[in-house]
């Protein structure tokens, strides 16, 4: 049987082991990797079967032209990511596409969880460098805390078994509909809810038409005095300012924020020195199990591939992701 041609815009590492789990369970030959710059190619590929497709911007940032013949001779693409906001249209407007789903969900979590910590003990700030600052900072407690969380795909999946151990409480909202599938998770009916009720909020949304500027004034009207926002899905699901003005009279008290819209924000742009914001760089996915599990799933799928078996995870473009 003629090798599956794969054209990765993976890292050289996640492509050797890509290549190296394929092989063990197909034997070797059986998949050819040709590794891509990001981006549209200058000289593209044609004999590629599949293309492994890394985000093609940042948020907020442009999107590059259909190239010329495309899809070309491509029956398949595996995006590297969860989400499809990335990447053109016209990429979808060809073969099956499928996306990383999961790929980073404990990563995610860890991160949220982290950030979580930080708030009820005040890191940083708790620390001291001199005598003069020895005296006892009151802290929050984790347990017997409220946890919202905004979307319950595999983020909100990871996320919330690992706070209800802790003892927090938990309440979720998802679009679909049926069980949230993890016993101990209260379901509310509207965003405005769960941001009444919580202590801390986790977005672990998609960006779609429908989540843009999710949070905005009105629902940030009825957040529970007091209220830490971590976001580590999308900046567009936030209306920056209203969150600033929720910041400045005290009804937020404290935003985690990894995503941003645009990415990265311009010079001067007040989340960058606002004392209740703290800004990273879109870094909570950068661990090691996100390039393993990334490795795991393509080659999961490329065997399937090869064996005329359906994808799993495919793209629902209705849906957004």
């Amino acid at each position: 049987m003629t090798a599956i041609r794969v054209a990765s815009q993976l890292t050289e590492p996640i492509n050797a082991e890509v290549l190296r789990r394929v092989s063990a369970e197909t034997g070797e030959g059986t998949v050819e990797l040709i590794t891509l710059p990001r981006g549209v190619p200058a000289d593209w590929p044609r004999e590629a079967d599949v293309f492994v497709a890394a985000p093609f911007r940042r948020a907020g940032g442009d999107l590059p032209a259909q190239p010329p013949g495309w899809p070309f001779n491509l029956r398949w693409v595996q995006l590297i990511s969860v989400g499809i906001d990335f990447y053109p249209d016209w990429l979808f407007d060809g073969p099956v596409v499928t996306a990383a789903k999961r790929s980073s969900a404990t990563a995610l979590a860890e991160f949220s969880l982290a950030a979580i910590f930080a708030a009820a003990k005040r890191f940083p700030e708790v620390w001291i460098r001199q005598a003069s600052d020895w005296r006892p900072t009151p802290l929050g407690l984790v347990e017997g805390a409220t946890l919202g969380i905004v979307g319950f795909g595999g983020i909100g999946q990871a996320l919330a078994p690992k706070a209800l151990a802790l003892g927090m409480k938990v309440v979720a909202i998802r679009r679909g509909p049926g069980d949230l599938g993890v016993p101990g998770v209260e379901r509310v009916d509207s965003v405005a809810e769960l941001f009444a009720r919580a202590d801390h909020v986790v977005l672990a949304a998609p960006a779609t038409a429908e989540t843009h500027h999710l949070v905005n004034r009105a629902v940030l009207a009825q957040a529970k005095p007091g209220l830490h926002i971590v976001n580590v899905a999308r900046g567009a699901l936030i209306d920056d300012q209203a969150l600033l003005e929720a910041l400045g009279d005290g009804r937020v008290s404290l935003a985690t924020l990894d995503v941003t819209h645009p990415e990265p924000l311009p010079d001067g742009h007040p989340y960058y020195s606002h004392p209740r914001v703290r800004l990273s760089p879109h870094t909570s996915v950068f661990t090691p199990d996100t390039h393993a599990n990334l490795a795991a799933q393509l080659s999961h799928n490329l065997i399937r591939f090869r064996r005329g078996e359906p994808l799993e995870d495919v793209v629902d473009l209705a849906r957004g992701y």
